[in-house]
């Protein structure tokens, strides 16, 4: 199914197809743990299977916490993850596919849009809490929000005294002269989220106004992080996963999340068709997915979720006056590359 042909619909939970056989360690878990993540069978194949293979664009540090917080649930299940970046990783995919040696059980990543194009490699795949995850962060009932990063400003603390505390603060005279860093608009669609949300919701002029301060770009947002940290610049629209690992170690730096919203980015991922350990990828995803895995996710590694309850906050998160925003998956699409081709020209930015 392409992005062009795709249509709107309403996911809802689809029962997670059942195994023979029971193993010894699922005594050890409670019955609601088990429903939680799969049914005893499904657990019972898993632990069989042993093992499964993750795909991810993500961090591999990032990934390898998450591994290990599954593993303490399920110890029995081994991981092997192979790590691209963003790019390289759709291509791989498909290159292997074509070959018929598609390697992955499990495919993790940013770009929904990229997902989507491919989603004909996937299984249907519903985690047992299917219902409770925002129909607006989902592309296919294929591909699911393992992951949900968000949008904060990141500032230095030793640099910064007036702290901005909104998405127009940005736009401050007192930031001119490569204060702000600023990730390029074509680095990504997590930058496209951001840009996308300036424009639609702080204003037409918004990207003029704060073009006109002098900003310096930056190629992604592990670089930018480590400016803001040695002082290179004053202030960052982060994701705040990036820099909440950094203010966690003792990084003079801190985080907000504006009022106007926080531009959150739900990633895709999925089960392969050709999945040689199913049973394991299903219940690898079903515990990302489940309330313990995105806990963990939000508390430990600074994610939002794609929840519509969410389970927990981040640091400095007030449920009642922030809110999510997530963008409009056919403008997502429609508007990409007219829009990047303006934000290059406003900054300033040559690819």
């Amino acid at each position: 199914m392409t992005r062009k042909h795709m249509s709107r619909r309403t996911f809802t939970a689809t029962a997670v197809g059942a195994t023979v056989g029971a193993a010894a360690g699922l005594q050890a878990l409670p019955a609601a743990a088990q429903t939680q993540f799969g049914s005893k069978e499904l657990i019972a194949a898993a632990e069989k299977e042993g093992q499964l293979t993750f795909y991810t664009a993500d961090f591999a540090e990032t990934q390898q916490e998450v591994i290990k917080e599954f593993n303490k649930t399920f110890p029995k299940v081994k991981v092997a993850m192979v790590r691209a970046p963003g790019g390289q990783l759709i291509q791989r995919i498909k290159t292997e596919a074509a070959a018929g040696k598609l390697g992955a059980d499990v495919v993790n990543h940013s770009d929904r849009g990229l997902m989507l194009d491919i989603a004909d490699l996937f299984q249907d795949y519903a985690p047992p809490n299917a219902a409770d995850y925002r129909p607006d962060a989902l592309v296919s009932p294929k591909l699911w929000p393992g992951a949900t990063l968000g949008w904060a400003i990141a500032y230095n603390t030793q640099l910064v005294k007036n702290a901005p505390k909104t998405w127009m603060d940005l736009l401050k005279p007192e930031y001119k002269n490569k204060q702000i860093g600023q990730v390029i608009g074509p680095s990504g669609g997590t930058t496209w989220t951001r840009i996308m949300f300036e424009r639609q919701v702080l204003g037409e002029d918004y990207w003029k106004k704060q073009a006109e301060l002098g900003i310096a770009l930056y190629p992604s947002g592990a670089p930018l992080s480590d400016a803001l940290v040695r002082g290179e610049v004053s202030i960052a629209p982060l994701l705040y996963n990036i820099i909440y690992t950094k203010i966690v170690e003792g990084a003079p730096a801190e985080a907000i999340f504006a009022p106007e919203g926080v531009p959150i980015v739900p990633y895709a991922d999925g089960v392969t068709k050709t999945a040689k350990s199913p049973n394991a990828a299903k219940l690898f995803m079903n515990w990302r997915l489940s309330k313990e895995g995105q806990t963990f996710m939000i508390n430990k590694l600074g994610n939002i979720t794609s929840l519509k309850e969410p389970p927990a906050f981040p640091k400095g998160w007030d449920p009642k006056t922030i809110k999510v925003w997530v963008p409009n998956f056919e403008q997502f699409d429609k508007l990409r590359a007219t829009w990047i081709e303006e934000w290059n020209k406003t900054y300033g930015y040559r690819q």
